[in-house]
């Protein structure tokens, strides 16, 4: 489980294919993170593990399956990609965000990027399948960044990015084509979920109570 706070933008070294994935080393860029073999790290969003303990100036190796190439922005990267990188949460990491599982749901594109003086605002397509959790106000991880959803419309969504997130995540390089990962707030997609797979029913049950009360 992570937070959808960046705490490191790193540099993508290689991505070299390896059976039917591939093999990703990131350059944590001097973070003094110290993870263990088999940690989870946020890259973009996408949940991967740490493959070998980290060496000191060293990239950090991960081992990355197809469907999170086929799934994700990761099969994208290129040597020099700048990477948004999080390390998991515990019990005493501050919640500054949301919570985000590292679950990639959807690779949208940039559709447009306003800036102007004091305001950055960015347009995201979005994709038919998460619109019903895409809500004004509501959170969502865009490259891993824990974002408000600052207002959205037929197929797209928008969110106005601050000064701090410009700085301390890739957002800011963000251009118009650019791919990236989303992943919609698990609150959301439970609740929806649950109504999908029981509301009718509880309807059913609640129109037949009343029923029965009026009988009476």
């Amino acid at each position: 489980m992570f937070t959808g706070l960046i705490r490191r933008v790193g540099t993508v070294v290689a991505l070299d294919p390896s059976g039917d994935g591939a093999i990703l080393r990131v350059d944590p860029a001097g973070w003094d993170l110290d993870p263990a073999p088999g940690d989870s790290i946020a890259v973009d969003g996408c949940c991967l593990t740490l493959a070998e303990p980290p060496v000191p100036g060293a990239p950090w190796r991960f081992d990355v399956v197809r469907q999170t190439l086929d799934l994700t922005t990761v099969g994208d990267l290129r040597p020099g990609d700048r990477v948004n990188l999080e390390p998991s949460c515990t019990a005493e990491t501050l919640l500054g965000g949301h919570l985000v599982q590292g679950h990639v749901e959807a690779v949208a594109r940039v559709l447009a990027v306003a800036s102007g003086e004091g305001s950055w605002r960015v347009r995201f397509e979005l994709p038919a399948a998460l619109r019903d959790r895409v809500v004004d106000q509501g959170s969502i991880a865009v490259a891993g960044t824990s974002l408000t959803v600052a207002g959205t419309g037929e197929g797209f969504f928008e969110v106005a990015l601050v000064p701090t997130t410009l700085r301390e995540t890739t957002l800011g390089d963000l251009a118009a084509g650019d791919r990236v990962n989303l992943e919609t707030d698990i609150l959301a997609r439970t609740l929806i979920a649950w109504i999908e797979r029981h509301g009718p029913a509880m309807l059913e049950r609640l129109l037949a109570a009343r029923g029965g009360l009026a009988a009476e």
